[in-house]
């Protein structure tokens, strides 16, 4: 059984645009293709598509995903690694979300106490290796972006990656510290926070107003979004969202 290009982004959320890249640099190239000139896709494919998405969900670049798949070959045995390294980054991703959780916690309590504040601790050993929101999937109702995002991160080693995770984190702790310490979305230190982001994102694309708004009503909307702020610490995702709505409205307007 074969599936049409369009079936298969359907199946996996992952564009057609991509899927075509994939054939282009050699990763996914499809079982044939029909009269029509479409790209056609056998379960074969299908099973490899889901490695790659698995490896890219761990973080590794595309070169890296082209080097692995090239050097297995048992497939199920490389599925049984992959899913080991899941279980694995499920497991440190919750022993360290409780930490940070635990540290949001002692700073409310030392705020209703009266007493000094103490800072979070930085992400640089606290979150080791942490990718707390996984943008391709988080990114799906925002494809372009989400392809323009593929496409960098594509060119990119495995420890240009890493940065980006650590830093992406980094702002959603420094965001959580904010709201720990009660400062409004709106105000000057969240939305310095914010503008960074912003900046970040227009260096792949222009980002309207609106379709920025539409990425912060996703951060609640989205359910694995929602849960990476969340697991920072509660009422997270709603802040940066609020956040990013002050932003839109008073600088991007």
């Amino acid at each position: 059984m074969v599936w049409p290009i369009a079936e298969v982004a359907r199946m996996s959320g992952v564009t057609a645009r991509t899927l075509r890249h994939y054939d282009e640099i050699d990763l996914l190239p499809p079982a044939g293709i029909g009269s029509n000139g479409h790209r056609r896709y056998g379960e074969g494919e299908l099973l490899r598509l889901q490695q790659i998405l698995v490896l890219r969900a761990l973080g590794l670049g595309l070169p890296e995903i082209g080097r692995i798949l090239a050097a297995q070959v048992d497939e199920v045995k490389a599925l049984r690694g992959h899913h080991r390294r899941l279980l694995a980054e499920r497991d440190r991703i919750d022993a360290l979300a409780d930490t940070v959780s635990r540290t949001i916690t002692e700073l409310e309590e030392s705020r209703k106490d009266g007493g000094p504040m103490t800072a979070i601790n930085r992400p640089e050993n606290l979150f080791e290796g942490v990718r707390p929101a996984q943008y391709g999937e988080s990114l799906r109702d925002f494809p372009e972006l989400a392809e323009e995002i593929g496409r960098h991160t594509s060119t990119m080693s495995e420890a240009q990656i890493e940065a980006g995770h650590r830093e992406r984190t980094a702002q959603m702790i420094r965001l959580a510290e904010l709201l720990a310490a009660g400062v409004p979305a709106g105000a000057d230190p969240v939305q310095a926070e914010i503008e960074a982001q912003h900046r970040a994102l227009t260096a792949l694309r222009r980002v309207s107003a609106e379709e920025y708004r539409a990425i912060g009503r996703s951060c609640v909307e989205n359910e694995q979004w929602r849960a990476a702020y969340e697991s920072i610490a509660p009422g997270l995702a709603a802040y940066q969202r609020d956040a990013i709505e002050a932003y839109a409205a008073n600088r991007l307007s």
